[in-house]
């Protein structure tokens, strides 16, 4: 079969979005693969599927798929911000704010008038159901950074680790272990957070299914947001991935709030 696709990137993570709203999206986990491969495929580190409303809460429905494995995930900060570019550029919508329905929450997302994406993130939330969590096994988790900074979710598990310098992080190393311990049953997007001042960070982040991202918009919401609960940080901080800026905010009670780019880089078809 062939799959007409557009691929796109937000600060650095990259994309392949395929437009599901006239007919279903029919592709396998070997399909989805392929697509994310970037020697044999598109290339990508996840791949967007628009799907149309299946409720009056919502315009769209939003899915996700990691382009390492396959498998269907609950959220991401920076597709959800190449997703409304999608749908405005591809006349899918007149409207400059939409609200769409992933797996496990309802987003709103507002392209601005200098072209960047606002994204309401929804509430973090702490509990160890949320995550999910086994907290009787975090005692087994490598010691070699201390303890985390931060256990968040953003409709996705974060764990975040302050670190002295992104750079030397061992980012290769200890984000493997962690990511898959005992704690974690469904495992866990590992961050590493670098304060340079209470408005500004470094951030590298592990993701579940696709290794390091040179961005993580949601990774970059719970660090923000653990750097918030500890104290390190004010309300409003620009987070400095290796793909890109973010900018986060969070009044510590509600909505996280992140706004970054979101651009097309080409068009295509593939053969599947």
């Amino acid at each position: 079969m062939r799959q007409r696709f557009t691929k796109m990137q937000g600060a650095g993570n990259d994309f392949v979005v395929i437009d599901a709203t006239r007919a279903p999206f029919a592709l396998d986990a070997a399909q989805i693969r392929r697509l994310g491969d970037r020697r044999f495929g598109v290339g990508c580190d996840q791949l967007l599927v628009v799907e149309p409303a299946d409720g009056e809460d919502h315009d769209f429905r939003y899915r996700i798929f990691n382009g390492g494995d396959g498998s269907e995930v609950q959220q991401c900060g920076n597709g959800a911000r190449c997703f409304v570019r999608f749908c405005v550029d591809h006349g899918l919508t007149a409207a400059d704010t939409i609200r769409v329905r992933t797996v496990n929450a309802l987003l709103t997302l507002r392209l601005m008038p200098d072209g960047r994406v606002r994204v309401d993130m929804g509430a973090p939330r702490f509990a160890p159901a949320d995550l999910p969590l086994r907290p009787e096994h975090l005692d087994a988790l490598p010691t070699q950074l201390g303890a985390p900074l931060g256990l968040v979710s953003m409709g996705n598990p974060h764990a975040v680790w302050p670190v002295a310098d992104v750079d030397l992080a061992p980012v290769e190393t200890f984000a493997p272990q962690v990511q898959w311990a005992a704690a974690f049953p469904q495992g866990v997007n590992v961050g590493f957070l670098q304060v340079l001042g209470r408005d500004r960070v470094r951030l590298r982040v592990y993701e579940r299914g696709a290794g390091e991202t040179l961005a993580c918009g949601t990774g970059a919401c719970a660090a923000v947001v653990a750097g918030i609960r500890a104290g390190l940080l004010d309300g409003a901080v620009e987070v400095q991935t290796r793909g890109g800026l973010l900018r986060i905010e969070w009044d510590g009670q509600g909505s996280v709030f992140m706004t970054g780019p979101a651009e097309t880089v080409f068009e295509g078809e593939i053969e599947l």
